[in-house]
């Protein structure tokens, strides 16, 4: 399952779409999310002695995880997951910006290596493909 706790996801579909919530739950057994105050169902809570009072609670209900998507915190945006691996390990990244979506400490360091790395070959092609265009003016003009 592509959604973990924590997350903030748009939802999809149902009476709810468009919010856009924190995830509280995971249940990858069942393939459902709980995502705050996204399908509410009311619990009359009994009283149990004399002293308690009977009460009706909002909570929660499990939505299935096909209707949601994760949100990227670096650009925003609802995107769906895709899985890379970075120095041996399996991270999930966003498919629109590459930004890591794990929140882990290890998984932002992997990030922050790995945008110097694209930083440092996104330099090094620019120049290349500027040498070899003077390399092309300089034959055509022998």
């Amino acid at each position: 399952m592509k959604v973990k706790k924590n997350d903030t996801v748009l939802v999809l579909s149902g009476k709810d779409a468009g919010k856009t919530a924190k995830v509280l739950v995971a249940i990858p057994k069942a393939n459902k999310v709980v995502v705050d105050g996204v399908n509410v169902q009311y619990k009359h809570k009994k009283a149990r002695s004399a002293q308690d009072v009977s009460s009706i609670e909002k909570q929660s209900g499990p939505i299935d995880a096909s209707n949601v998507l994760v949100v990227c915190p670096v650009c925003n945006k609802a995107v769906r997951v895709k899985y890379d691996f970075v120095e041996g390990k399996k991270v999930r990244v966003c498919r629109k910006c590459n930004a890591l979506l794990d929140s882990t400490k290890e998984a932002k360091e992997v990030a922050k290596t790995s945008k110097k790395k694209a930083k440092k070959t996104a330099e090094e092609k620019p120049a290349e493909k500027k040498a070899s265009k003077s390399k092309k003016t300089a034959k055509s003009e022998e």
